[in-house]
């Protein structure tokens, strides 16, 4: 009889591509993956690891059985879930993550009311950007994520996570109060393309749409400061070195030195929820679900 932790050692291994990333992914040490993998090369009398270099790699047999390994996990996994729909208990542990906005904005009154409403339910939540979320996701180091994407930067979601649509966020441009357009009802980002801009690092959605946008008006971007929070953003418009493209979602209170002004067309991300759809009867996920649509109106 194949034992289960054992392939789920395995798969780890074949999913990061390293001892050392399974035993990252399953929080144990190196040491312990090696003995596992040796028990299970003897449970099935072949060679499932090879040495290749300074590194190992699967065999045939290896990775055919991680393969295996992988939809049988998924397949208790969605046991799991039925057996926890049918007690219909809301309990026991739940990973949540969030993109630091949302962690801010939208978060603190879901887990306000999770803890209310399921006292037996511990929720965790770590602050993780898309891109670290999705695989986390996928190795099962999360059961819950909320993401964003834009109709133009699409994040790719892997087939086996399910979604579900939580709201659509605006954004606004930041102005110092003696801007000469801070007191319009609207501004066209092609009235700013000339402003020096406080953007974020290179590379982040946000980021590389401010590029785009200002590209596609003629201009060369003038992105002079970047910072990763919005209230350094701020501080630095209202010290009146620039212009910057701040979301209504987490949002501070306007400074005094500072004005919001609409942007017109309004630039809007999508905000989303993920989960593995193998998980989906669970009750815990169902009632994360409900409070985040709940606190998204």
């Amino acid at each position: 009889m194949l034992n289960l932790e054992r392939l789920r050692v395995l798969h780890a291994v074949a999913v990061s591509g390293s001892v050392v990333g399974a035993a990252q992914t399953l929080h144990v040490t190196t040491s312990a993956v090696s003995q596992q993998m040796a028990r299970l090369e003897r449970e099935v009398g072949q060679r499932l690891v090879e040495r290749r270099g300074r590194g190992i790699g699967l065999t045939e047999a290896g990775r055919q059985l991680a393969h295996d390994a992988g939809e049988l996990l998924a397949q208790v996994e969605r046991i799991e879930s039925g057996l926890a729909g049918q007690r219909g208990t809301v309990a026991g542990p739940l990973a949540v993550a969030a993109f630091a906005t949302a962690a801010r904005g939208l978060l603190p009154g879901v887990l306000r009311e999770l803890r209310s409403r399921h006292p037996d339910l511990s929720v965790s939540l770590s602050e993780r950007e898309p891109h670290e979320a999705v695989p986390a996701l996928c190795r099962g180091h999360l059961d819950l994520a909320v993401v964003q994407d834009w109709a133009d930067d699409v994040l790719a979601v892997p087939a086996e996570l399910a979604r579900r649509e939580l709201l659509e966020d605006r954004f606004d441009v930041a102005l110092p109060v003696d801007h000469p357009l801070a007191e319009r009802s609207a501004v066209a980002i092609r009235e700013l393309a000339d402003d020096d801009w406080i953007g974020w690092s290179t590379g982040q959605i946000c980021s590389d749409w401010l590029v785009r946008t200002l590209r596609a008006e003629g201009s060369r971007p003038r992105i002079v400061h970047t910072a990763s929070e919005h209230s350094t953003q701020l501080a630095l418009v209202a010290a009146g070195l620039g212009a910057a493209i701040i979301p209504r979602l987490g949002r501070e209170p306007e400074p005094p030195s500072v004005r919001f002004v609409p942007v017109d067309p309004a630039p809007t991300r999508r905000i989303f929820a993920l989960w593995r759809a193998n998980a989906t009867a669970r009750p815990a996920i169902g009632a994360a679900l409900d409070a985040l649509a709940r606190h998204s109106r």
